[in-house]
């Protein structure tokens, strides 16, 4: 790809924070939640009801095991951005590249910010707009096409197990060649 004006890059650090933005939001909540459900569950031993311990702990550990989902996402992506970042660096937009991050709005997040940090945010932007996503589209469209999601490798593989990427370009290097 011709790039005439690679946007300033940001360091590494800038770049998963921006990618995961709303993953880290929902990791502050869950921290908390799982505190407040910690400190229910440990005053609910003082009473011997049962079913009071086991609601509070129940709530506990969905919160807590959530923190780690939660982390484990945010890197997925952080690859997913990494690639993406790649693909359109070397080929430029491309639908079928866009449309491989389409499927949920963290990875449309991943591939936006990588096109951002590109200059060609406005297309990728537009390509997801041209095919019906909302703002508001938060839930993954798969889940909303196949309601047993959470029993297909595909699902666990691509949201949590994501292979680490190598990026192929230093773009840190790139950016002083292309502006000189």
């Amino acid at each position: 790809m011709e790039v005439v004006n690679l946007p300033k890059q940001p360091c590494a650090i800038v770049s998963y924070l921006r990618v995961g933005r709303l993953l880290y939001y929902s990791l502050f909540l869950f921290i908390l939640e799982s505190w407040v459900y910690w400190k229910f569950l440990k005053a609910s031993f003082q009473k011997d009801n049962l079913w009071i311990q086991g609601f509070w702990i129940w709530c506990f550990l969905f919160s807590f095991v959530h923190i780690f989902l939660v982390l484990m996402d945010g890197w997925s992506r952080y690859q997913n951005y990494k690639r993406a970042k790649d693909q359109f660096f070397e080929y430029g937009f491309r639908k079928r590249i866009a449309a491989n991050y389409m499927i949920s709005k963290c990875q449309r997040e991943a591939a936006l910010v990588a096109a951002s940090e590109l200059g060609i945010e406005h297309k990728v932007n537009n390509y997801y707009k041209q095919h019906g996503v909302k703002w508001f589209h938060y839930v993954p469209y798969f889940m909303v096409k196949d309601p047993l999601f959470l029993f297909r490798k595909a699902f666990w593989s691509r949201t949590f197990l994501e292979r680490s990427y190598t990026p192929k370009f230093n773009f840190k290097d790139i950016q002083p060649k292309l502006t000189s």
